[in-house]
C-alpha cells in the first residue's frame, strides 16, 4: 500500500529511542524526510545512522529539549529550513516516574505537566502554519493506554496524558481540514521504557524480580506478547498517510486487545 507520504516531511518527537524512533523508522521507510529529535547528541546521532540504513527519505538529527520553548522554536525552524516545511507532525515524550499517589510531589506533577503536556502544546503550536500550508498536514500524538484505563504505579500517566488527547481532539476539530489530528494509545511494547518498569515495581518490592516483573506485562495482553515497535511506528505512519485522509480526532488503541475499558 502506497501512503502517498514520500518526499514529505516529518518531524518526530523524542525519537532517539523507544516507540518514538519507531515512528521515524516507519515513516523514513516511507520516503519521507524525517527530523528525528532527543536531548541526548550523540544518542541521536547513532540513532540517525542507523535509521539511515533502511530509510528511503533523508534522516537529520536535532537535539533539543522539548521543555524549552526557545528549543521548541528552533527545532521547527530548523525542520522548515532544511526540508522547507513540515507535513506531519509526531508529538511523542517519554514516560514520567512510575509510582502511587502519595508518592508523587508537587514538583513531579509540574515536571510531568511539563514533558507530557506542555511539549505537545509548544510543537504544535510552533508547527501551526508550516502544517497548515500547502494543503495542510497531519499530527499524531502518541500518548498510552492509561489515558483509557488506569494502570497500577502509574499515576502521573493516568492522570497527564488524557490532556494531550483533549487537545489532538481539539485541533482536529479546530485545524480542519487543512490538519488532521488523531491519537495513539500504544500498550505495553518491548521497549526500554518497559524494562524501566519493570525495574522499578521489583525495587517497590511488588515483585521478588525484574523478569517477574517483565513477564506480568505479557500476563494481561491477549495477544499472549509484548508489541512489536516497528509495527506501532507502521500505525503512525499509515495515520500519516493518504489512506486514512477521512480518519480525524480517532484514538487509537495499539495494546494487543490489553485495556479492558469498552470504548
Amino acid at each position: 500500500m502506497d501512503l502517498e507520504i514520500a518526499g514529505n516531511t516529518a518531524l518526530v518527537a523524542a525519537s532517539s529511542s523507544g516507540l518514538g524512533r519507531a515512528s521515524a523508522a516507519a515513516l523514513a521507510d516511507e520516503g519521507a524526510n524525517v527530523v528525528i529529535n532527543g536531548r541526548d547528541a550523540d544518542r541521536l546521532e547513532r540513532t540517525a545512522a542507523a535509521l539511515r540504513r533502511t530509510a528511503a527519505g533523508e534522516v537529520y538529527p536535532v537535539a533539543a529539549d522539548l521543555t524549552d520553548p526557545a528549543a521548541v522554536e528552533a527545532l521547527v525552524e530548523t525542520t522548515v529550513a532544511e526540508f522547507g516545511g513540515i507535513d506531519h507532525l509526531v508529538t511523542n515524550a517519554g514516560g514520567p516516574p512510575s509510582g502511587a499517589f502519595l508518592d508523587a510531589t508537587d514538583e513531579d506533577w509540574q515536571d510531568a505537566y511539563e514533558l507530557l503536556v506542555r511539549s505537545a502544546t509548544m510543537l504544535c503550536r510552533a508547527a501551526n502554519e508550516p502544517l497548515r500550508a500547502d494543503g495542510g498536514g497531519t499530527i499524531v500524538s502518541i500518548t498510552s493506554k492509561s489515558v483509557k484505563e488506569a494502570v497500577d504505579g502509574l499515576v502521573l500517566s493516568n492522570s497527564v496524558r488524557m490532556a494531550v488527547v483533549g487537545l489532538a481532539k481539539t485541533l482536529a476539530n479546530e485545524w480542519a481540514p487543512a490538519v488532521r489530528a488523531n491519537v495513539v494509545m500504544p500498550g505495553s511494547h518491548a521497549t526500554e521504557r518497559i524494562e524501566d518498569l519493570a525495574a522499578s515495581a521489583h525495587e517497590r518490592g511488588s515483585f521478588e524480580s525484574v523478569e517477574a516483573a517483565r513477564e506480568a506485562f505479557v500476563e494481561g495482553v491477549p495477544a499472549g506478547r509484548l508489541g512489536d515497535p516497528a509495527r506501532f511506528g507502521q500505525v503512525v505512519a499509515f495515520l500519516s498517510g493518504a489512506p486514512t485522509s477521512f480518519v480525524n480526532g480517532a484514538a487509537i488503541m495499539v495494546d494487543g486487545g490489553e485495556a479492558g475499558s469498552i470504548l
